[in-house]
Formats: C-alpha cells, structure tokens, sequence
C-alpha cells in the first residue's frame, strides 16, 4: 500500500525543518507542492531531488485524480509553500480523496504559526477558536468579529500586511479594550511580537510589512495585568528614545499598551 505524507514545513526558519522530515521528503519519489518554486528552494537546502507536482488551491479535479493515480502506485508527501498543509493552507482536498481511495495517509507534525503563536500569549485556556483569514468586505468582516465577542478561549486570525491595518481597524471596534498578541514573520529575522490594543496596534503598524498572526484572549483570558510592568517599561524606552517625554510620552505609551494611564505615569517616573 503507498503512503502519502502531510508534511509540515518551516514558517521563515528553514532550521525549523525536522529530522523525520527531512528523511521523508529525501526518500519519497514524488512531492506534491502548493508552489513548486518555493518548494524547489527547501529541497535544495535539504539536497533532495523528488519530482514536483504543482497541487494548490485553483487545481482542477481532473488534476487532483491524476496526482491521486500516480499516489496509487508510489508514495509521496504532500508540502505547502509554508507551516502544516491543511490549516489555511491547501491539504484537505488532496487527503479527502486519498482516504476515499484507500491510500494510507501520515501526518508528520512540525511548525505552525497558529501553535507558535499561541504558545507566547502566556493566557491560560482550555480551548482557542481559530478563524484563519478574515473576509475580505467590511461589513462582513464586523459581522465575523461580533459573532465571536463572547468567545471563552484566544481567538487566532491571520493577516496580510496589505488589509492588516483595516482589520485592526474592525477589531479595534468590536474588541476596543482588549489586549491583544500580534506575531509578525515569526521565526523569521525580523520577527516582532507586540502586546496591546487593536488601536496601539494600528500605530504601532504603520507601514505594515510581513504575515501577522493576531491573537484575541476570551472573556475567559483577560487578566487586568495582561501587559507586564516590562512590557510598559520597554514602551517608554523606545518612545523616549524617539524625543517623547512628559504627557506626551504617557499618553503614546498608553496608546500602544492599553495599559491604565495611571500605571504608565508611575511606571514613567521610575524610568526617568
């Protein structure tokens, strides 16, 4: 029986790739990819050379049941440009119609930017809701966020850094207290992660560049002291190093962290 192979891959960090990994995609004959140049490119770091078939969202049926007969007769694992296939990502259908085919399937789990980042949150929680990428309408988009406002566990959104801005925008009207966690490029050189409100956020972002992972907590998740006395503390370095000072310094450094004004101010008068 032939196997195919979900495989996880790097999200930015090639390092990220694991051992098993890297054995199965250097000893399968064939590998199904959402884009075959990004995939080229990981294999030659690996000093693999399968054969490449392009799989992807827009594939056609007929494409899908021909990459599904040569899987009839040989193995092969299936990558996406970046992270686990399947979660935002193309894999479902692909899987569906190996099953359905009676073709064993294996996961081999690896990075994730949904898991990563919520392993940084430092909310304790017994279930996440994860809504993927957000419509593209406004209206609709609202209408998302309000359905979900009463969400117990983190909420996880992922972002481009063209509508970023407009979606921190919405969420800032429908969340406008609540501290979020934002992870930008994750794993990668200019990873950032940012702790705060939609609104400081907004600020913070102003020319948005990279994938951004936006972390909502639940009603259940949301201590008073959600942003760290460091937290605050390193907001005003920065802004002090920027020429800010006095009110001016509080009130942008309350802006960014959501914290309470008047913690900021002590917190200021410590820095001095």
């Amino acid at each position: 029986m032939s196997t195919l192979y979900v495989v996880a891959t790097p999200i930015g960090n090639l390092s990220d790739l694991t051992a098993r990994a890297i054995e199965i995609l250097s000893s399968v004959p064939v590998v199904a990819a959402e884009d075959t140049r990004v995939a080229r490119k990981l294999l030659n770091h690996i000093g693999a050379s399968p054969r490449l078939e392009s799989l992807h969202e827009h594939t056609s049926p007929d494409r899908l049941r021909g990459i599904v007969e040569i899987l009839e007769s040989i193995d092969m694992a299936f990558i996406t440009d970046a992270g686990t296939p399947g979660i935002s990502d193309p894999g479902a259908a692909l899987v569906s119609e190996a099953v359905a085919s009676g073709i064993r399937v294996v996961p081999l789990p690896g990075p994730s930017a949904l898991s990563t980042a919520l392993s940084v949150t430092g909310w304790a929680f017994t279930r996440f809701l994860f809504l993927g990428f957000l419509p593209r309408k406004r209206n609709e988009r609202v209408t998302s966020l309000n359905g979900v406002v009463d969400e117990p566990g983190p909420i996880v959104i992922y972002e481009s850094p063209h509508r970023v801005k407009a979606t921190l925008t919405d969420i800032h009207k429908v969340f406008p207290d609540r501290q979020l966690v934002i992870c930008r490029e994750l794993t990668k050189l200019y990873e950032e992660i940012f702790r705060g409100t939609a609104s400081g956020a907004a600020l913070h972002f102003a020319e948005p560049r990279g994938e951004f992972v936006i972390l909502i907590p639940g009603i259940g998740e949301r201590p008073e002291e959600a942003v760290s006395d460091d937290c605050i503390a390193e907001s005003l370095r920065d802004l002090s190093s920027q020429g800010l000072k006095g009110r001016s310094l509080v009130d942008r450094a309350v802006e960014l962290t959501g914290a309470p004004k008047n913690r900021v101010y002590r917190l200021s008068l410590n820095s001095d």
